[in-house]
């Protein structure tokens, strides 16, 4: 850089930037230890493929979009963040939270708008990355993240309550709504099919682990009920014709007029991909495999590139905007996947199916997927969790219950809002307890007129949250009979914002209008320049009356008690 802060000409970017720059994009180093992890990352390739099948498939219809569409997110969107994306062994595709998200928007906006809004939301995860927003995941707190997962699990469950009962509802209900009609409206005992078949997937995914671990239970649950259905002749709802191949990329239909409607969606849709990605990515971050060994870190701000990268490109084959998958990663990891490879490899099973299943793929009964979800959604509400935030502080546990019911009740974006807003609320109120203020008894040997002095001691934090009460503390207690002079101690304040200053501003010029003078002492170094913008050392009667020792505040409050005694005297 130049004196002037312009950049040479000719030079381009900065040797930093650059460096930033290429911290974001795909390095020859992703795939270093690949020669040492290969096999077990295409053994866990392959067994994420198998899982991730019925999960893209029943999360492409319970979108509203079609089960062609979860497929294609799955393949496209999978094998983009695998090379894009910040973790070497996050899986990306469809997911419940996105399916949560999507659905409302797909009711008032049709299925059409979905590849558009996938673009959209794309761009916003690129610039996010671009940005280095990355990290401020960090700054969600855990109640509110899981009050979040518990309130998803809870509408992923009555999502599927229409398809369990061979139900249609109008679309747009809130789902607990929705549930309710459905299973009002139900074509009994037709729908008892439909119900028998959830039955039978839900029983065969929980009973198979039990078997081995490593099965693929709902791939299984889903075949088994499948087979069960046409062999007994069931009147079931089927997913219907798949294409044979992928389709070709091409812009969504882009209209003015759509824009503006879509711009909040698509922002609430990047909020969600980035939260969630993140999230799994932090968590992947510390999983162990077979080898007992975790995955290493990850990249945050890359990661909300590829994602946003994954979302544009499943966008314009139109797919649905995508996300990390911890359910799919943490598959991934135990199987014993270490490297990108295993996510490419679970994309390229994802399209062999396309090209060589399609038509066996074509009549997986609807309620199969539903039974899927229902599973997968009791696994994502964790009793334990809930206990061990609902014995914690009061704080945590309102924060957590808020963000579940606002997430089943509204809008998942608009309990994530509220919950960080009630959490931040409920966390102010405790800090603000870390700011205290007490009299102190003058140190040393008493003296006659001491009785006229008073040592405040400001302890812990004052900023806005707890600078009003201290405030009111000082004056009251100021306020008795005979007391003409006030040294604060504010050596043992930790913190000190700009309403924390205005509340000594506003003291010193309470006190100084009922002639008590004010003496500050242990003003420190980190805080003089404010305590001098804003005005407190103004205020003060003098400005020689800032002390570094306590001693010396004390014997100056003396000696301002005798010239008024004699004062008096002499008046």
């Amino acid at each position: 850089m130049n004196a002037a802060g312009s950049r040479p000409a000719g030079r381009g970017l900065e040797p930093g930037s650059l460096g930033a720059l290429r911290a974001l994009l795909p390095q020859a180093s992703d795939y270093a230890g690949t020669r040492r992890t290969w096999r077990g990352d295409l053994v866990a390739g392959l067994t994420v493929g198998i899982v991730a099948l019925p999960l893209a498939l029943a999360f492409g219809v319970s979108s509203g979009v079609g089960a062609e569409a979860g497929l294609v997110t799955a393949i496209v969107a999978g094998l983009v963040a695998a090379v894009f994306g910040g973790s070497h062994v996050q899986v990306s595709g469809p997911t419940g939270a996105m399916v949560v998200v999507l659905a409302p928007i797909v009711a008032s906006h049709g299925a059409g708008a979905v590849a558009l809004l996938s673009v959209l939301a794309g761009a916003v995860l690129v610039a996010l990355g671009a940005s280095r927003l990355g990290r401020a995941v960090a700054y969600i707190p855990w109640p509110v993240v899981e009050g979040f997962t518990l309130g998803i699990g809870v509408i992923i469950f009555l999502q599927q309550v229409p398809l369990a009962v061979s139900a249609h509802v109008a679309p747009g209900q809130n789902t607990a709504v929705a549930a309710a009609a459905a299973v009002a409206a139900a074509p009994w005992p037709r729908a008892a099919a439909s119900v028998c078949v959830v039955v039978l997937v839900a029983a065969v995914t929980l009973l198979v682990p039990r078997i081995h671990r490593a099965l693929p239970a709902s791939l299984i649950a889903v075949v088994v009920a499948s087979l069960g259905a046409g062999l007994l002749g069931l009147d079931v709802e089927r997913i219907g014709a798949l294409p044979a191949s992928l389709p070709a990329p091409a812009l969504p239909a882009l209209g003015l007029s759509d824009l503006p409607s879509l711009a909040g969606p698509a922002l609430a849709v990047a909020a969600l991909a980035a939260i969630e990605s993140l999230l799994s990515a932090r968590v992947a971050s510390g999983l162990s495999g077979p080898d007992g060994r975790t995955t290493g870190p990850y990249n945050p701000d890359r990661e909300l590139v590829g994602q946003g990268l994954a979302s544009l490109a499943a966008g314009l084959f139109g797919g649905l905007p995508a996300t990390g998958a911890i359910a799919r990663t943490a598959v991934n990891v135990r199987s014993g996947g270490r490297s990108r490879i295993a996510a490419i490899v679970h994309a390229l099973v994802l399209l062999g199916v396309v090209y060589l299943a399609a038509p066996l793929v074509a009549q997986i009964p609807l309620a199969a997927l539903a039974g899927v979800l229902m599973v997968t959604a009791g696994r994502m509400v964790s009793v334990r969790t809930a206990r061990r935030i609902l014995g914690s502080t009061r704080q945590d546990a309102v924060a957590f219950v808020l963000t579940a019911v606002i997430t089943v009740a509204f809008d998942l974006i608009v309990a994530i809002q509220i919950g960080l807003v009630a959490a931040a609320l409920l966390t102010l109120r405790q800090f603000a307890k870390l700011g205290s203020v007490r009299r102190e008894p003058i140190p040393g040997p008493a003296h006659d007129g001491d009785e006229h002095i008073a040592v405040f001691r400001l302890d812990g934090l004052m900023f806005f949250g707890a600078a009003e009460r201290v405030l009111e503390e000082v004056t009251r207690a100021s306020s008795a009979d005979g007391i003409e002079v006030v040294v604060l101690r504010l050596s043992q304040l930790r913190y000190l914002d700009a309403t924390g200053a205005q509340t000594l501003v506003e003291a010193i010029r309470t006190l100084e209008a009922r002639g008590v003078t004010v003496l500050l002492k242990g003003v420190q170094d980190q805080h003089l320049d404010l305590v001098r913008r804003v005005g407190v050392i103004a205020e003060l009667r003098h400005h020689r009356h800032l002390f570094d020792s306590l001693g010396d505040a004390v014997e100056h409050a003396r000696s301002h008690v005798r010239r008024a005694r004699l004062a008096g005297a002499t008046s």
